[in-house]
């Protein structure tokens, strides 16, 4: 099986499992897992913030961040294509009465300062009170310069804001930008690291801050059902993904660069535009006049799983090897053909 859906769809491999079955655990909700507290100051080592708090996914890691930063009736202002906007089913709003500012995303994955400084609201009983800034490393996979998020610090310090990172893709930048962690997430206040994509694990996520938000989040994280009780055996999946997975996430990028390469071989002279994220996504935007729905038919025929829609991104992760990705390119000539 080949699957480029997503790096969501990774499965553990046999020494995760056995680290799994070894793990040693106890009552997380008391502090007494060994293993999460293991993890969790580990990664706020790694990403250089005073605590961490795992939590179940990615969206629960930002909901949370989100709402410990802000209260009942405050603001934050997000990218109206980023993941803690658009994917995340309004939890902000509807669990926590936080208001989203959306602001159009700029080509690079930015948002444009000039514009998130005009959407700040002035202190008038008549707005939301401005709180928050929102982010996102990758976004589309592209890596965003740290420059700019340097600039929209000193932004949000000008104005009183705070500042969130979703780093669903964290390790992704790290990889591709040649920066640690920890200089990624130096300009945030809150970075939640999701490590069930590049990293490999089966499932969780970490928030990561200072201890006084941390502290916040745990009680944010009780109030919504995220209190775990024997879960080392996922914190050690992670512990095991980021000692011995991390690294090799630059195959994925170069599977994915050498994807791109070949698909604009093939569909030179088409109307199909073909781009590479500079990570571990490609994208094909394929004409009407090649409908997608025949190219999937023919992949499923030969166990390889594609996204919907005429708008394909095909993403690289640790199950995907580049014999793999050369049979995909045969069955793709054949379907042009």
């Amino acid at each position: 099986m080949l699957d480029l859906r997503s790096d969501t769809v990774t499965l553990p491999s046999a020494a995760m499992r056995a680290a799994i079955a070894d793990a040693t655990v106890g009552d997380d909700v008391y502090g007494e897992d060994p293993s999460i507290n293991a993890l969790e100051k580990r990664v706020a080592e790694l990403l250089g913030k005073e605590d961490a708090l795992l939590c179940s996914s990615g969206t629960q890691s930002n909901l949370l961040g989100i709402m410990s930063h802000c209260r009942n009736g405050d603001e934050y202002i997000v990218g109206q294509e980023y993941h803690t906007y658009r994917y995340e089913a309004g939890g902000a709003a509807v669990l926590g009465g936080v208001v989203p500012q959306t602001v159009e995303v700029e080509a690079d994955g930015t948002l444009s300062l000039d514009t998130i400084e005009q959407r700040i609201k002035p202190d008038d009983p008549h707005f939301p009170i401005t709180r928050l800034l929102a982010f996102e490393n990758t976004h589309a996979g592209q890596l965003i310069d740290q420059t700019y998020f340097d600039e929209a610090r000193i932004l949000a310090d000008q104005n009183g804001l705070s500042m969130h990172l979703d780093g669903a893709r964290l390790p992704n930048a790290a990889i591709a930008s040649g920066r640690s962690m920890a200089e990624l997430a130096a300009p945030f206040d809150s970075v939640s690291l999701c490590c069930s994509k590049g990293l490999g694990a089966p499932v969780g996520s970490l928030l990561a801050g200072s201890k006084e938000l941390i502290a916040r989040a745990r009680r944010w994280r009780k109030m919504v059902g995220g209190g775990m009780r024997q879960a080392g055996f996922v914190a050690v999946a992670i512990d095991y993904a980021l000692t011995h997975q991390f690294e090799r996430i630059q195959d994925d990028h170069d599977n994915a660069k050498w994807l791109f390469e070949q698909l604009s071989e093939l569909l030179a002279g088409t109307e199909a535009k073909v781009r590479y994220s500079g990570t571990n996504m490609t994208f094909v935007e394929l004409p009407d006049s090649l409908p997608a729905d025949g190219l999937r038919e023919l992949m499923a025929e030969h166990d390889i799983k594609l996204p919907g829609g005429q708008k394909l991104r095909l993403v690289c992760h640790l199950d995907v090897s580049r014999e793999q990705l050369k049979r995909f390119i045969e069955l793709f000539k054949q379907w042009l053909q």
